[in-house]
Parts: C-alpha cells; sequence; structure tokens
C-alpha cells in the first residue's frame, strides 16, 4: 500500500510540475502576444506607426498595427471591410465615413496640427517686403492670407515682387503648392481656410458663397497643374529642393524633420493668419479599433511619441516644444476657420479644379 501510495504521489506532483510550466508558457504567451489591428490612416502619419517605439510601446499594450496610407477623401471610396479603424487627418472626412459604416458616438481625436506654408528664405523675404508676409525671425513668420489671395486673384508673378529679381528660382505665377483637395484632407483645408478670407470672414454655407469664392479658389488650384495626392510626397519633394518655394503642409511633418536632427538653414516656416487646424480623427470600426484609438488619446507614452512626431496632444498645448526658431509653441495671432460641411467642401474642391 505504501509503494502504491508512493507512486500516486508521484504521479500527482509530475503531473503539478507538468501544469506549472503549461500555466507559465501560457502566462508568458499571453504577456507577450499582441492583437493585429488594421487601419487605413493619412500619409503624413505614416511615419508615426513605423516607428520602433511607436511599435513598441503598442506591442506592451497588446496591440500591433498594420497601416496602409490613403488620401483623407480619397477614403470614402475603399472598402474597408476586414478593417478596425480608419484614421483620416481631419473631422470632416471622418464624419462622412463613420455615417457610411454607422459608426456612433463621439470619434476620438488623438491629436492635430495646423497647417503652415514652408518656404525658401529667398521666397520668404520676397514676401515680407511686398507685405504678403511678416518674419518674426529668421526661420518664422505669418502669411498674410488677405493680401496673397489678392496677389493670386490678380495673377500676380514673381517678378513683379520687388526683390525677386536677384533670386533664379522666383519665376512665373507666385503661388502656394498643395495637395489634390478632392482626395487630400490638407488641400481641401486649404481651399476652407481661403474661401473663409475670400467670403468676407464668414463660413461658406450657400450656392451664393460657392459662386462669389469661386474665381480665386479656382486661380489657386488650376495653376498649379497636376497636384499630388498626399502631404508627404509633396513635402519630400520641398526638402529634396525640388518644385515650387513655396509649399502647403502639416506643422507635424515639420516638426517631425526637426526632430530628427535636420535644420535645412534655407526653410522658413509660414504660419497663415488665417488657417484650420487638422484634427487627426479616427473612425474606430471594431472594439480593436476603439481600443486602439483610446490608447492614443490617453496613454502617456504614446502622446508623448506623437509629439516627438510633431503632433500637438489634444488637451494640453505645454505638451507640444516648439523647435527653436521655426515652429510656434502657442497658437497666438492665427484665426480659426470654421471648416464648411462635406457636401459644401466636394463642390467647392469639384469648382476649384475646373
Amino acid at each position: 500500500m505504501r509503494r502504491i501510495a508512493g507512486i500516486v504521489l508521484a504521479v500527482l506532483l509530475i503531473g503539478g510540475v507538468v501544469a506549472a510550466v503549461v500555466a507559465g508558457r501560457h502566462a508568458e504567451d499571453k504577456g507577450t502576444a499582441t492583437k493585429t489591428v488594421r487601419g487605413v490612416i493619412g500619409s503624413e502619419k505614416a511615419d508615426f506607426f513605423a516607428d520602433p517605439d511607436v511599435v513598441k510601446a503598442l506591442a506592451a499594450e497588446g496591440y500591433t498595427v498594420k497601416a496602409e496610407t490613403s488620401g483623407s477623401w480619397a477614403m470614402e471610396g475603399l472598402d474597408l471591410k476586414g478593417y478596425d479603424f480608419a484614421f483620416p487627418s481631419s473631422q470632416a472626412p471622418a464624419v462622412e465615413l463613420a455615417a457610411r459604416h454607422k459608426v456612433r458616438g463621439t470619434l476620438p481625436r488623438p491629436f492635430y496640427s495646423p497647417l503652415v506654408v514652408v518656404a525658401h528664405r529667398s521666397a520668404a523675404q520676397v514676401l515680407a517686403a511686398n507685405g504678403l508676409a511678416t518674419l518674426d525671425t529668421e526661420h518664422r513668420g505669418t502669411l498674410k492670407m488677405a493680401a496673397y489671395l489678392d496677389a493670386a486673384h490678380h495673377d500676380r508673378s514673381w517678378q513683379q515682387l520687388k526683390g525677386a529679381g536677384k533670386y533664379g528660382e522666383l519665376s512665373g505665377t507666385l503661388f502656394i503648392s498643395s495637395t489634390d483637395p478632392a482626395s487630400s484632407n490638407s488641400g481641401a483645408l486649404y481651399l476652407a481656410a481661403a474661401s473663409y478670407v475670400a467670403n468676407g470672414g464668414r463660413v461658406v454655407a450657400s450656392a451664393a458663397d460657392l459662386d462669389r469664392t469661386e474665381p480665386v479658389l479656382k486661380k489657386l488650384v488650376t495653376v498649379q497643374g497636376a497636384q499630388q495626392s498626399g502631404s508627404d510626397a509633396v513635402f519630400r519633394d520641398f526638402v529634396s529642393g525640388a518644385g515650387n518655394p513655396l509649399v502647403l503642409v502639416y506643422e507635424s511633418q515639420v516638426a517631425a524633420l526637426l526632430a530628427d536632427g535636420q535644420q535645412p538653414g534655407d526653410l522658413v516656416v509660414l504660419y497663415p493668419d488665417t488657417t484650420v487646424n487638422s484634427d487627426h480623427t479616427v473612425v474606430p470600426l471594431t472594439d480593436n479599433g476603439q481600443a486602439l484609438a483610446q490608447l492614443l488619446s490617453t496613454d502617456p507614452e504614446l502622446r508623448e511619441l506623437a509629439v516627438r512626431h510633431g503632433f500637438r496632444p489634444q488637451g494640453s498645448a505645454t505638451e507640444f516644444a516648439s523647435a527653436g526658431t521655426y515652429l510656434k509653441q502657442e497658437l497666438t495671432g492665427v484665426r480659426q476657420a470654421p471648416v464648411p460641411t462635406s457636401a459644401v467642401l466636394h463642390e467647392m474642391a469639384r469648382r476649384a479644379k475646373g
């Protein structure tokens, strides 16, 4: 009997050890496993989601993000079956997507970024000398939108501006390069801000308003020829020295460039005196998408990493540190224009493209 009892006890002990090992392995797997979350994002957030530190921070919370890029307005035409979230660059296309996919409730807006115009120093100095801009520092200033729209309305060329003659790169019609307003958020918001100024400081809301602002908006767009569908390519072209001397981009793109240690001495950041903030808005399509949006909004490490990539977290201006003399920490002196409805923006873009 003693021998039988000993054998039974030994079996139980071995079984206990095996059970403990299995439980330990299960716990280990649970601690390292992540849920894969698929999403479509604006191109300006591609570097953020590809950042190894962001990947690590998300994995620590149990998530792996697989993101594909698209123009924010172009997301409306995508088949989002199998995706967990869409993350356009502003609230207007997000509201359209939410309605299309029957997403209810308040849409999370983890961070935002104002639109700015990046200029080569020669262009910025000429604009300032002709009353189209003011310069606060060597690398930062303000674009006077009313004066710029007046120049666009009269098809003013660089050669007509005093001081431009000594810069060979400043020739042809004066214009700001932007993205395609029919498919890209930054291009659409450019029209929103410009139309607000052209409409006498009132948001465009009627057919009469559209008729009134159409001529100048058409000049802003058609002078550019073919336009890119995403702001990332436009900004990279500018940094490489290609293309137009004035380019509309997100402040976050400039901040991320500076945070990476690059400080091109020729760069001047002009804040339009009337602009529209780009509220990066998540459209959660599944529970995992909702959980990811919550993490981006509240997790301290992810908020800090968003700042590293140049985004301004919602709810705290102090988290965003200005990059020396290039960027503003506080957006003082910058008027926020209301954004027209999605239907009006679409019609505005259609008319502007001719």
